[in-house]
């Protein structure tokens, strides 16, 4: 897979019957969301593949670098970037038209992208069909007007609209090899099993604590053995560090995991029979490579996009979606029990800590 951001790169695209799929949305949970939109759209794509037009924070590139349904990632570089104003519209259109693309697919409501693909010569145009998206896009299918609100939900109704499945399609990455080699020899010397703690979170609503993931640290060492894996982004490291020194010391084993690349990240998840932490993009990613996943949602609905996703809500649930003291209303007690059950299922269920684990590729 390439990852192009030029317009004299996208000129080696292969065949005119290329797809393209916009998916504009910048998180990292967003591009896991629509994975499986973008496998149903490969699925029904010549050759099996297409190309993504994406924001460069989701980190399509590497999040989606083993998988053999993506053929290129294109960057939209906007507020600020080379495709503001009318200059990078027309960059934009550029950038679309040098791909030789047949077909897009614009998962979002904004007119921009089917018009840079109408002027690109793109001539298959599918969109919600909401605004001006209407008149832009060839498909006559459109949202109906009291659908549904949620991003990945409505991409769902886009593709039944087109007769096509995505619920045949869990969210699922792939996990490179050289990325699972890299982090193994990392690790090397923590025990396992291994536990991932998802501690960062883009608001403070969302974000559980530093003195309670300490305190459940120390208590989850107790649970089978298993070494904590503190994951999060580099403006984490600050505060996994301090979790670390609260919590370590024998016989608790505690690493951090903040300064990972994004494909890192997904081999190191692969490899833990279980991830607790905040609503953030790792959770996510932890669900898509096959790991039950144990929510915090004190500060945003609980999602619903995967079997793996376990939620766990304050007990006053009308608190649960943002609402205050959210998060510090989800106990300790309440998430190591929760813990506990789904270790032992994990456990039970023989969670692969080898190279053999599913979603390597």
């Amino acid at each position: 897979m390439r990852s192009l951001s030029g317009n004299r790169s996208a000129r080696r695209a292969g065949p005119g019957g290329a797809t393209l799929v916009v998916q504009p949305l910048p998180g990292i949970g967003d591009m896991v969301w629509h994975l499986p939109h973008l496998h149903a759209l490969a699925a029904a794509s010549p050759g099996g593949r297409l190309s993504i037009l994406a924001k460069p924070r989701s980190q399509a590139d590497r999040l989606l670098r083993g998988d053999p349904a993506i053929d290129r990632v294109l960057w939209v570089r906007r507020n600020p970037g080379p495709h503001d104003g009318v200059r990078g519209f027309f960059r934009l259109v550029a950038l679309i038209r040098g791909g030789g693309f047949r077909r897009i697919w614009v998962l979002h409501d904004s007119s921009r992208y089917l018009l840079a693909a109408l002027l690109a010569g793109v001539p298959e145009r599918s969109g919600y069909g909401k605004g001006l998206q209407r008149f832009l896009q060839t498909s006559p299918v459109r949202l109906p007007r009291d659908g549904p609100g949620h991003p990945f939900d409505k991409a769902h109704r886009l593709l039944a609209l087109h007769g096509l499945d995505p619920g045949r399609y869990e969210p699922r990455l792939y996990v490179g090899q050289a990325a699972r080699a890299r982090v193994t020899a990392r690790y090397a010397r923590a025990p396992r099993p291994w536990i991932a703690f998802g501690i960062g979170g883009s608001e403070a609503s969302k974000r559980w604590g530093q003195a309670r993931f300490a305190e459940l640290a120390r208590r989850a060492c107790g649970l089978a053995g298993a070494s904590v894996m503190l994951v999060g982004g580099p403006g984490e490291a600050l505060a996994a560090r301090g979790i670390a020194a609260k919590a370590g010391g024998e016989p608790c084993r505690v690493f951090t995991a903040t300064d990972l690349a994004i494909d890192e990240t997904a081999a190191l998840l692969s490899q833990c029979c279980l991830y607790v932490g905040n609503d953030t993009g790792a959770l996510n990613v932890a669900a898509a490579v096959g790991v039950e996943a144990l929510g915090l949602f004190g500060g945003s609905p609980p999602l619903v996009h995967s079997p793996h996703i376990h939620a766990l809500v304050p007990p006053d649930g009308a608190r649960a979606h943002g609402g205050e003291g959210g998060m510090t209303d989800i106990t300790v007690d309440a998430v190591l029990a929760r813990m506990g059950e789904l270790l032992q299922a994990s456990i039970l269920h023989g969670r692969p800590t080898d190279d053999t684990a599913p979603g390597t590729g």
